[in-house]
């Protein structure tokens, strides 16, 4: 009678499936997170101020208070990090 070895797939031969190290790939961080949050609701801001005339952070924080001009500066800072990011990925390819 024969037998038949059945094929073995040792972990050292499986190819690796996390995303972070396939080659070309990396994972966001925080900071990507945070930027991102805040370049989407400045964008809705904006189209809200382009379609309605309403400014929703103006409303919620008061037209020139402390919290609205904050919002506008982070969100200001958090597209001057995307533009930054944007090259660097560009150099890498």
């Amino acid at each position: 009678m024969a037998t038949m070895n059945a094929p073995t797939m040792e972990r050292r031969h499986l190819p690796e499936r996390r995303a972070a190290v396939r080659e070309g790939t990396t994972s966001m961080s925080a900071v990507d997170y945070i930027a991102m949050a805040l370049l989407i609701v400045g964008g809705l801001n904006w189209a809200m101020v382009g379609l309605f005339d309403v400014d929703v952070v103006a409303t919620l924080f008061g037209a020139g208070s402390p919290a609205t001009r904050l919002i506008y500066v982070l969100v200001g800072i958090s597209a001057l990090y995307s533009i930054w990011t944007a090259m660097k990925m560009g150099r890498r390819h």
